[in-house]
């Protein structure tokens, strides 16, 4: 006869959780040490090239002899390329500006270690120095080299944060890299706004802060379409929820789809329901997949308004409304909305992963559009 186990549910449960959050805590230690020790590296390898070595080549023969020496004594890891990196890491990483909140030109060892602070200034000289109050330890080596390849020091600093805050794969952190997250989330920030980003990644305040645009949609596999319809938009979202939650961004968790309303008798159907728990409210989406008209954006006011009046709870926000567009037309939207409503926004969404410059040249477009729009609202006002 089986004997009766003696150990609770709830005992084994929790004696699972503890060993559980060690195992996770001492990868992440390690995990971190090891990066500590990338930077240390390259460190290291900068002082040694600055000692008066100013033939072009001797840098490209240090690392190649370190490559051959260190994968002797300590195995794999060790190839000419990541050392390439580690030295990469400590010349272009803006440890000591992420602490200060500066912005500096960080080419060369005086930039990144000539400024440290007096707390770890010392230990310039020493052959290891601590980073885990200058980087974010939940991140591992494979992020870092992600990072390193981001150029602009605020949008580099936005994305090991982000990666960080929300727990982000290595290939979550390329694809928003890939995707120009930082750029069409300051679109329409001022530069305050902007760095404050960067240190402490996005920050949800209102509800423009939770709006991209453009959205990229590359994951849905559109593209491959010579045509298709609202309904194969929404479906592809569906199939691939948990991309479209990452591309959304902070807080969203999924509601409904083809939600129903009736008016009268007349029964109209809102594409997509979400909830973000950070501003606390309803988001709607409804698909387009030809030209916005103004009777696309009445018919979201119609969706807005109704949510607001019966679905709202009291503790909750306004309803947040989002048209997601192929084709935008902004002197339709200017002329529909009330001027300086904040529940309604119109986004673009680009169904394929377009090139760095396609991307930039989309968001400069957007950029100077809001700023006339800015411009003419403060003319008027005057």
């Amino acid at each position: 006869m089986k004997r009766k186990s003696v150990i609770t549910k709830n005992l084994y449960g929790d004696i699972k959780q503890i060993l559980e959050k060690a195992r996770s805590t001492a990868f992440r230690t390690v995990n971190f040490l090891m990066v500590e020790a990338y930077w240390n590296i390259g460190r290291l390898i900068v002082e040694e090239e600055q000692k008066g070595k100013k033939r072009a080549e001797y840098g490209k023969y240090l690392i190649k002899e370190l490559s051959e020496r260190l994968t002797k004594d300590f195995g794999r890891g060790f190839s000419e390329n990541n050392i390439w990196y580690m030295r990469q890491f400590f010349v272009t990483f803006p440890i000591v500006h992420a602490a200060r909140g500066e912005s500096k030109n960080s080419e060369n060892i005086h930039a990144v270690s000539g400024d440290l602070p007096a707390s770890i200034r010392h230990a310039v000289s020493d052959k290891f120095v601590e980073l885990q109050d200058f980087l974010r330890p939940e991140l591992s080596w494979t992020h870092y080299r992600h990072l390193l390849k981001v150029e602009k020091e605020e949008a580099r600093l936005f994305y090991m944060n982000e990666a960080a805050n929300n727990n982000w794969s290595t290939r979550e952190l390329e694809r928003q890299i890939n995707s120009l997250l930082f750029e069409r989330l300051s679109m329409s920030k001022d530069k305050k706004s902007v760095v404050k980003m960067a240190r402490k990644g996005q920050h949800i305040q209102k509800p423009g802060d939770l709006v991209k645009d453009p959205y990229v949609l590359e994951f849905l596999g559109l593209e491959k379409l010579e045509k298709y319809y609202e309904e194969d938009l929404e479906n592809a979202l569906i199939d691939h929820l948990q991309k479209f939650l990452l591309e959304l961004g902070k807080g969203f968790s999924f509601v409904a789809r083809q939600k129903r309303i009736t008016l009268d008798g007349d029964h109209y159907r809102i594409d997509l329901v979400f909830y973000n728990r950070l501003t606390r409210s309803h988001v709607l989406f409804d698909l387009k997949v030809g030209k916005l008209t103004h009777q696309d954006i009445g018919q979201m006011q119609m969706y807005v308004n109704y949510y607001n009046r019966t679905q709202k709870l009291k503790d909750e926000n306004e309803t947040i409304g989002i048209l997601l567009c192929a084709e935008k037309n902004n002197a339709v939207i200017k002329y529909t909305l009330p001027e300086n409503q904040k529940q309604i926004f119109i986004s673009k969404y680009i169904p394929y992963l377009p090139t760095e410059d396609e991307l930039k040249n989309e968001i400069l477009r957007e950029k100077e559009q809001f700023e006339k729009e800015r411009k003419f609202l403060k003319d008027s006002d005057e």
